[in-house]
């Protein structure tokens, strides 16, 4: 093969990554377009990722800062359904929930006199609307029309006798995105404290800065998770996250980005065998496999508008396969297209499918690497290089 040829292959792949550097912008800039347009959307139905802050109480005495001394609740019983329920808009997949949220309290009065103890219930902010709420303190109820509150606190009067408690039962059911939390405001001791969570998916993940539960289980259903502060100073906030879902569109740009590596090992194989073998390769043949690799990121892009991704990936497999394999057939016969058929299943379908899963995609190459590394030097350590770019093949 002549040197001109290898120099003119190598910028047909130079160019061709070019235009993969531009289908990966026109990918972004079109999910970047769909995610601003639908976010606002699906915030506003869906409302945003929910906190729940933590009751407190006061009374008022002039022993205390302010002259407001502030009660913990001295038991806490909290149940939470998460319902993970994702929804797609444009071309992007939200993590959106439905939560029911359920918790008794019980305050205490811890003076020796009778003291009108103001209980106050935090409701999460910018939510899609409580539904079923509930407010029931020492058996006065509050309806859903009366829990409007000066800074989205519910804040409730009682008089409690000396050394006694009322309970407080809090119940509601809304929507929100990507997380939920349950956070304690103030840093002081958390005591009689249990949180039991049931979630509708396989995957947990805890954001960061929230505490793990204290037990954990698992059903075919999902997961029970409990988390129990008997006496904690400066108790960690309680989180969940929602499951990831497949966004295609990151997917496809990433795959894009590393196309060009997929074509470079393709190229590399398939022209040391067509030289090992007598088979005349011209940079016009390479050009039209690059074109052939290029379709199957091309295809891929755009069915995942109208497809899932694994379909879309599907299509676009076959179509590649079909292209560039039937094509060096036509031009070397069966033997490239022996060689053509697992080097692009590799190179191409494996590698590009390791974007779907977190983690794998660095390990995959490394692996494709060395192995290809491997192959090569081991078919080509005894050939006559010199003779061989001089379009005459000789083996030692």
């Amino acid at each position: 093969m002549r040197t001109s040829y290898l120099l003119l292959s190598a910028c047909i792949v130079v160019v061709t990554s070019i235009a993969w550097l531009m289908l990966a912008g026109a990918i972004s800039h079109r999910t970047a377009t769909s995610a601003g347009e639908m976010n606002a959307e699906v915030a506003g139905v869906w409302g945003p990722a929910l906190s729940q802050a933590h009751p407190d109480a006061f009374y008022l005495t002039p022993n205390a800062p302010n002259g407001r001394a502030t009660v913990q609740p001295a038991s806490s019983k909290v149940k939470v359904v998460l319902v993970s329920e994702p929804k797609r808009r444009g071309l992007v997949w939200h993590r959106t929930y439905a939560v029911d949220f359920q918790a008794d309290y019980t305050f205490a009065n811890p003076t020796r006199i009778p003291q009108t103890v103001y209980v106050r219930f935090p409701l999460p902010s910018d939510s899609a609307g409580l539904h079923g709420f509930a407010f029931d303190l020492g058996g006065a109820q509050t309806s859903a029309s009366t829990e409007a509150a000066a800074g989205n606190v519910v804040t409730r009067a009682v008089v409690i006798p000396p050394g006694e408690s009322v309970p407080l039962h809090v119940a509601y059911r809304t929507r929100g995105t990507d997380s939920w939390n349950y956070r304690f405001p103030d840093p002081r001791r958390i005591a009689g404290f249990d949180l039991k969570m049931r979630v509708n998916f396989a995957e947990i993940n805890f954001p960061v800065g929230t505490g793990s539960p204290d037990q954990r289980s698992q059903d075919a259903g999902g997961w029970d998770l409990a988390w129990t502060y008997p006496d904690v100073i400066s108790a960690p906030s309680i989180g969940m996250d929602m499951p990831k879902v497949l966004n295609a569109g990151p997917v496809a740009k990433r795959m894009i980005q590393f196309a060009p590596v997929s074509l470079l090992f393709f190229v590399t194989v398939l022209l040391i065998v067509a030289c090992l073998k007598g088979i005349p390769l011209h940079p016009v043949h390479i050009f039209f496999v690059s074109a052939g690799f290029f379709a199957f990121h091309l295809l891929f892009a755009y069915l995942v508008d109208l497809l899932p991704a694994y379909w879309s990936f599907g299509i676009a497999t076959g179509v590649s396969l079909l292209l560039v394999a039937t094509y060096l057939k036509a031009v070397g016969g069966s033997l490239l297209f022996r060689i053509a058929v697992p080097a692009q299943v590799v190179y191409l379908t494996l590698f590009s499918l390791s974007f779907f899963f977190d983690g794998l995609t660095g390990i995959t190459m490394a692996i494709v690497s060395v192995l290809t590394l491997a192959v090569l030097m081991l078919l080509t350590a005894r050939i006559d290089w010199h003779r061989v770019l001089d379009g005459q093949i000789r083996t030692a």
